[in-house]
């Protein structure tokens, strides 16, 4: 299952909120893309945030532009910035990157992001995203991820022992109390 960037951002505002402003804190990003063979490759790339979704762009020719248009599956790590504080947590998706041709995308990608051109452009489906972050007094650290289809999000704390993970869902949020808690 997979949905867009403005429907997450809907399903969970303040996951998105935060997620979103790690990508736009720093220009450059890490991507991993599946070679021909199905052995990992990371590249730098650049997102971009608009028309209500996450485009990721490439110059047209290059490697993870063929590894995506010949199988869409990635994941992008979001730059963490300099030092190794990570302020505002690790934000990590996965998804789909679909390549997007049509002429009229294209155009109105063009005239609301202003990319150099020529370019291969795709359109971000999201199959997950995982926020970690660590919360240094009570010595844990924090994943918090979301997948679509589900009304919360999974939250768990690990410290440094053998333990295992302490789990929790959050709260549903207003906009989707009623639908049920996909647990």
């Amino acid at each position: 299952m997979t949905t867009s960037w403005q429907d997450f951002a809907d399903a969970q505002p303040a996951l998105e909120a935060t997620a979103r402003s790690r990508f736009e804190a720093f220009r450059h990003h890490v991507l991993a893309t599946l070679r021909l063979d199905g052995s990992p490759r990371t590249s730098g790339i650049e997102t971009t945030f608009k028309l209500g979704e996450l485009w990721l762009g490439s110059m047209p020719g290059a490697r993870k532009a063929a590894d995506l248009r010949r199988d869409p599956r990635f994941a992008l790590s979001a730059n963490p910035g300099p030092g190794t504080d990570m302020v505002g947590g690790d934000v990590r998706v996965a998804g789909l990157a679909r390549w997007v041709g049509d002429p009229a995308t294209l155009a109105r990608f063009a005239d609301a992001a202003n990319p150099p051109e020529p370019f291969d452009l795709f359109r971000v489906e999201l199959t997950e995203v995982v926020r970690t972050s660590v919360d240094e007094s009570a010595q844990e650290i924090i994943l918090e991820s979301w997948r679509p289809g589900y009304t919360a999000i999974r939250v768990q704390r690990r410290g440094n022992g053998a333990d295992q993970p302490a789990e929790s869902w959050s709260a549903v949020p207003r906009a989707t109390a009623g639908q049920g808690d996909e647990t």
